[in-house]
């Protein structure tokens, strides 16, 4: 079971009481792009043993989504940061690194 903490209203509870969205970090495609694109952005996604970066939502509090980073693996949940936040924040990829030497994630590391 992940224990979560919403980084809007602080409330730290099991995942039941949010709702996963996907991958987080992504660049939505719009009407413009080509085919290439709009595949990659539709189908492709990272899947790794590791770490991963999540979308959340946290359903029966306050509503808002915000981001996870999590391993895939333990399940251990490194951090919680807001959705409107483009990339993970350095101080959380700072205990990621610490914590696993020489993860990748989308080119981040």
């Amino acid at each position: 079971m992940l224990i979560l903490t919403c980084p809007y209203c602080g409330v730290t509870a099991e995942e039941t009481e949010f709702h996963g969205g996907g991958e987080a970090h992504l660049k939505r495609e719009g009407p413009g792009s080509d085919d290439a694109a709009l595949e990659g952005y539709l189908f492709h996604r990272e899947n790794p043993r590791g770490v991963h970066f999540e979308r959340w939502r946290h359903v029966y509090g306050c509503g808002k989504w915000f981001h996870a980073a999590r391993d895939t693996q333990t399940l251990e949940v490194f951090g919680t940061y807001p959705a409107q936040t483009t990339t993970p924040p350095e101080d959380l990829l700072a205990t990621i690194r610490d914590k696993r030497p020489g993860f990748t994630w989308r080119g981040i590391s």
